[in-house]
């Protein structure tokens, strides 16, 4: 990394790559003699000290040291990329990096959240996990929202907790609410993930199904979804009605090959492990050592809902994933998701999880879309201007 010790522009923080006497980053503060300061014995970090005095009227200062056993790449990313992400996040407060320390000032709320956030990355690092410029953004989002402190979860534990690695990539929560999601399915028969486009709610289901065939939990995975037009009328589409059906079908497919090899899933699918199929070719059927996965929930009747969950069978798991304000069933017809959840909610054994646009991994648009949706559709209904576009919705 190139040395650059000048004052970044605005406020006056010092690069991580270099200290002022050209020493790499890692070489550690210097003792009066200009001798290097042996390197402590162990990498394990400690927790950061209590924020330190005030400096100036309203204004601590706190110093945080990285531990020698972390490249300081890996911590302020290359060309100090993740440095810049805290900074950005914390306008209000002074960060000077200068080898293995960190000088932190500002209010008193922000330090200590600055201090916290640095526990989590160094964390994240032992237990392996690369830092990324995501996984802090959704370290701050924690740490700011309170989330991890109501539900007693660090930021770290959330965003290491692997679910699936294939082909060198693996698949984690991103979020607290999609750990509990994770988690609720380990704990429940019947999971219902429920929340906007984007929010992990069928992929992490997927991944869990495969989990739960890896480790021999289960015998096979069926996955299944109602073939309910978005707009388009499925009998003018070209083709047979297995080749008309298999478009609706294809987000399922695509997932599966991120998970398995894609050489295998034929011979899966054809030894009957794998199955993907419309929810009509769901009834009569009783599902026994599976893990059965409803996908495009909310486009079900009531009728069709109570159809597949009776489904169930001995050794089995379902999860229902759906986004109740995407609804494309014909006017008039109610949801089965929406309707589910007033029947079902205090049955033992089967958990809610609900998502939100803070769970988005897409683009950071879809989530600023959807909440914009949220609001367009609640002075829509206030207004009583809805329409049925809007109670379709809902």
């Amino acid at each position: 990394m190139a040395d650059n010790t000048a004052q970044r522009s605005g406020k006056g923080r010092q690069s991580a790559a270099a200290d002022r006497n050209g020493k790499p980053a890692g070489a550690g503060p210097r003792g009066s003699g200009g001798a290097a300061a042996p390197a402590p014995t162990t990498p394990a970090p400690a927790r950061s000290p209590a924020v330190g005095e005030e400096v100036a009227p309203g204004v601590v200062q706190a110093k945080i040291e990285i531990p020698s056993g972390h490249p300081l790449v890996a911590v302020f990313g290359a060309g100090d990329g993740l440095l810049r992400v805290i900074e950005k996040a914390f306008p209000g407060v002074d960060i000077h990096a200068r080898g293995n320390q960190v000088t932190v000032a500002g209010s008193r709320g922000e330090v200590a959240l600055v201090q916290r956030l640095f526990e989590e990355m160094l964390l994240m690092l032992r237990t392996g996990a690369p830092l990324t410029e995501d996984s802090v953004e959704r370290s701050i989002q924690m740490l700011r929202s309170g989330e991890a402190d109501v539900d007693g979860q660090r930021p770290a534990e959330v965003l290491t907790q692997n679910i699936l690695s294939n082909r060198g990539r693996t698949i984690r929560p991103k979020t607290l609410n999609q750990k509990n999601y994770v988690d609720a399915i380990d704990r429940n028969t019947v999971v219902f993930g429920i929340g906007p486009a984007g929010s992990g709610k069928t992929y992490l289901a997927m991944a869990k199904a495969v989990q739960a065939l890896q480790s021999k939990q289960v015998n096979r995975i069926i996955l299944t979804r109602p073939a309910v037009e978005a707009g388009e009328k499925l009998g003018f589409l070209p083709g047979t009605l297995y080749e008309k059906i298999d478009p609706y079908l294809r987000p399922l497919y695509d997932a599966l090959h991120d998970m398995i090899d894609p050489d295998s899933i034929p011979r899966l699918m054809a030894a009957g492990v794998i199955e993907v199929a419309p929810l009509a070719y769901m009834r009569g059927r009783t599902l026994n050592d599976a893990f059965i996965i409803l996908d495009e929930a909310q486009n079900t009747s009531p009728e069709q809902m109570k159809m597949f969950l009776t489904r169930l069978g001995f050794g089995s798991k379902i999860v229902v994933t759906g986004d109740v304000t995407q609804v494309d069933l014909p006017g008039g017809t109610e949801s089965g998701l929406r309707v589910v959840r007033n029947i079902l909610s205090d049955v033992e054994d089967i958990h809610f999880s609900e998502l939100t646009s803070a769970d988005v991994v897409r683009h950071r648009l879809v989530g600023d879309i959807v909440d914009a949706y949220g609001r367009y559709d609640a002075v829509q209904e206030r207004s009583g201007r809805g329409g049925d576009a809007a109670r379709k919705r809902r």
